[in-house]
């Protein structure tokens, strides 16, 4: 089962591993989007017109997406699909070339880092939470004594879900609120706070659930482990030997390094809104990251092709627990793997952000790769996922 995206955060609290804009509608044609406003543009290099690809962009388009891009690499051979469009007011086309948020696709460059800190010997998978990080974790029947770094990744920590709480949600992430508060600024003790104020969802390792508030967690182990911060630490150990220049987190900067596009969301009352602006201390270390789809392919291509982490280290990454909701078949350390409708197995993860959805995905050699960004409304990239891989647009 394809993980969905289009209704919650970076978060994945309620539904998904995915987005949130608010309430999942279809948008309304507006300027720049009337005849011919589904219709996208392919770029091809070596053979193999990956058409089906492209009608499953043009359909999402179609169902109310603003705009898509994707980029898949196999065997050499790099297609560039668009639809849709960056800019509502302009009606500016999306660009395969642009920047955009990827959310909760953030996990996977932060597990990677704790993996490596692991073979380096500088910690343990094993080591609890209250060794790195002493008396954060005790409130509402959490004990950081009793939560381990593995269990912080691959969300069985039992800390509860910070976008649970009510109160900030819908002051910070939930339309209207988030218009009246997208540049607050939030520190990741807040954030954890806010999460345990909740109380405890289960004991440390019974079961999955999804919490952001395990990995803003694991930020601020590798920070204390490594005495950086953690987006140094991605730079200098992912993003700069995978030379990934349009990858990193924008720390407390409010916009997308050119060129992007404008991130949509639709209210409560169906008006469409521009999320585009917003404090990416929201997330921090759950969700915050800027990338590209190239520089998405790039990285998980190189991580599940065995060149970012030693064996041991990707074999624990890869060895996952089931999703009761079945969202996903199974969760490792910021990783997940899926199964196309035809029977490929892919390692990846889901996303996004206020206006953004994204999704990375790669076989498990590594070989064949595909990233893809909405910038509002598209409601999963199953389609896009299943036409790549399997040859056809619908599931």
């Amino acid at each position: 089962m394809r993980v969905r995206t289009g209704m919650v955060g970076f978060t994945a609290a309620a539904v998904a591993f995915t987005v949130l804009t608010g309430p999942a509608q279809a948008l309304d044609q507006g300027p720049g989007q009337g005849q011919g406003r589904a219709q996208g543009q392919a770029q091809e290099q070596g053979s193999g017109k990956r058409s089906h690809t492209q009608q499953a962009l043009d359909e999402l388009v179609r169902a109310g997406a603003v705009g898509v891009v994707a980029r898949s690499e196999k065997q050499g051979a790099v297609w560039k699909g668009t639809a849709g469009v960056a800019d509502r007011t302009t009606g500016k086309p999306r660009k395969a070339n642009e920047h955009f948020r990827i959310g909760s696709i953030t996990k996977t460059f932060v597990a990677t880092v704790l993996l490596q800190l692991e073979a380096e010997g500088r910690l343990s998978l094993d080591d609890t939470v209250e060794r790195h990080l002493p008396g954060l974790i005790r409130d509402g029947g959490n004990d950081g004594r009793k939560i381990t770094v593995r269990q912080l990744l691959n969300h069985s920590s039992g800390l509860p879900e910070y976008l649970r709480n009510q109160t900030f949600y819908d002051r910070y992430i939930n339309l209207p609120g988030f218009l009246e508060n997208r540049y607050t600024q939030h520190s990741p003790a807040d954030l954890v706070r806010t999460g345990m104020a909740l109380g405890q969802d289960f004991a440390p390792g019974t079961r999955f659930s999804y919490s952001n508030t395990g990995y803003i967690v694991a930020g601020m182990i590798v920070e204390k482990v490594t005495g950086n911060r953690y987006e140094d630490e991605i730079r200098e150990r992912i993003a700069e030997p995978l030379k990934l220049r349009g990858t990193g987190s924008p720390g407390t900067a409010t916009g997308i390094p050119r060129p992007s596009a404008r991130g949509y969301g639709v209210g409560p009352d169906g008006t469409l809104h521009d999320l585009t602006e917003l404090s990416p201390t929201v997330a921090w270390s759950a969700g915050d990251m800027i990338s590209t789809t190239a520089d998405l392919n790039r990285f998980f291509g190189a991580l599940l092709g065995g060149k970012v982490l030693p064996k041991k280290q990707l074999n624990a990454m890869k060895t996952t627990l089931p999703d009761p909701n079945g969202f996903i078949e199974g969760y490792g350390l910021g990783l997940y793997t899926t199964t196309t409708k035809c029977g490929t197995k892919l390692w990846g993860h889901a996303g996004g952000i206020m206006g953004w959805g994204a999704d990375a995905v790669t076989t498990e050699d590594g070989r064949h790769t595909l990233a893809a960004s909405a910038n509002g409304g598209a409601d999963g990239f199953e389609p896009v996922v299943d036409a790549e891989y399997c040859g056809t647009k619908k599931r």
